[in-house]
């Protein structure tokens, strides 16, 4: 009802104002504008999915050079307390196809706390991208980390300065080599160890049996945050 409306209309705003955007009216899945690009405030409860980037990318194909608040350049910034999994990768193929330039942004926990926000210590961040190779012998795969992106902004400079290749980017990771649902088992993990400062890079895992298997690879990077890709893998 309209009591619940004004209370999506308040948090909005609270959240464009904390990332420094201006409120725009008018559309759906546009809610604010920001150095040109147009913004999106992801629901408080539901992490955003496929289904809302199509919302945005194609309220965002039809507004491009109509109206006062028009998109004028070709970028989204997607706020959202969570990504539902294979998010990333999928929703910024979509967007590319569209020839929309997509980026996911973490709307950080300390939106929360009365205090960071008074002290105006909000700092947000976007999801970082993690590269995996797949390989197939038979029934055993072998996936291996190619590479792992952290958006420069989010870290400390005394972080960044000490590290000198992605891995060190990386605390551990893992992988579910058959997903059925929502959930992570972790069945397999490398991490680093005070005696062993290197992570392994690559890992196989043989099927019992032939089929099409989701395969979750998440990385826990060292500032604490996961990331979680998707590989579809078929077998025979």
């Amino acid at each position: 009802g309209e009591a619940a409306e004004r209370a999506m209309q308040s948090y909005r705003s609270f959240i464009l104002e904390l990332y420094h955007a201006e409120p725009i009216s008018g559309y759906v899945w546009l809610h604010g504008s920001k150095s040109g690009r147009m913004v999106h405030v992801g629901g408080v409860d539901a992490p955003v999915t496929r289904a809302d980037i199509t919302g945005i990318v194609t309220e965002f194909r039809k507004a491009v050079g109509t109206g006062k608040n028009a998109p004028m350049r070709t970028g989204v910034d997607v706020l959202g307390w969570d990504f539902a999994f294979e998010l990333n990768e999928t929703a910024r193929q979509d967007a590319e196809l569209a020839g929309i330039e997509l980026r996911l942004i973490r709307i950080p926990q300390e939106v929360l706390e009365k205090k960071a926000v008074e002290q105006g210590d909000i700092r947000f961040f976007e999801l970082a991208a993690l590269g995996v190779d797949v390989k197939k012998k038979a029934r055993t795969v072998t996936l291996e980390l190619t590479d792992f992106v952290i958006p420069p902004d989010d870290v400390p400079e005394d972080v960044r300065k000490a590290v000198t290749h992605w891995e060190q980017w990386i605390d551990y990771w893992a992988v579910d080599w058959d997903n059925s649902d929502d959930t992570f088992h972790n069945e397999w993990q490398s991490y680093r160890t005070r005696k062993d400062k290197t992570i392994e890079r690559q890992t196989s895992h043989t099927y019992p049996e032939s089929g099409k298997y989701r395969v979750l690879v998440k990385v826990i990077d060292i500032l604490g945050n996961d990331t979680t890709r998707l590989v579809q893998v078929e077998v025979k």
